[in-house]
């Protein structure tokens, strides 16, 4: 089962920018070939390293504020935040290890 947590734009405040620990928010559509393609990517990584680093999904065509407040601009966006603020942006689908890389720093 996932541990990947789908955040709102009314509750993204509380889930993503009051966290204790980094969260990737996964911005995504699902119009979105890529952003599907990402989805069993972020599943293996939340089930890995779930202790590290939270990942959640926010549906930007349900949610555009929050989108919209951070100039996502692209699908998939995935921003990682850290006290309350972006500290990593990664744009288009990748694979596990690029993932794993890229965000080395969080896990």
């Amino acid at each position: 089962m996932s541990t990947v947590k789908h955040v709102t734009d009314s509750t993204f405040k509380e889930e993503v920018l009051a966290s204790d620990k980094p969260v990737l928010v996964d911005f995504w559509a699902d119009w979105c070939g890529p952003c599907k393609q990402m989805a069993p990517v972020l599943d293996k990584l939340a089930d890995e390293y779930g202790d590290k680093i939270a990942i959640v999904k926010l549906n930007t065509d349900q949610n555009p504020e929050t989108p919209r407040a951070y100039n996502v601009m692209s699908l998939p966006t995935m921003n990682v935040y850290k006290d309350g603020e972006v500290v990593k942006q990664l744009i288009g689908a990748k694979p596990k290890r690029v993932l794993e890389k890229e965000l080395a720093d969080f896990l």
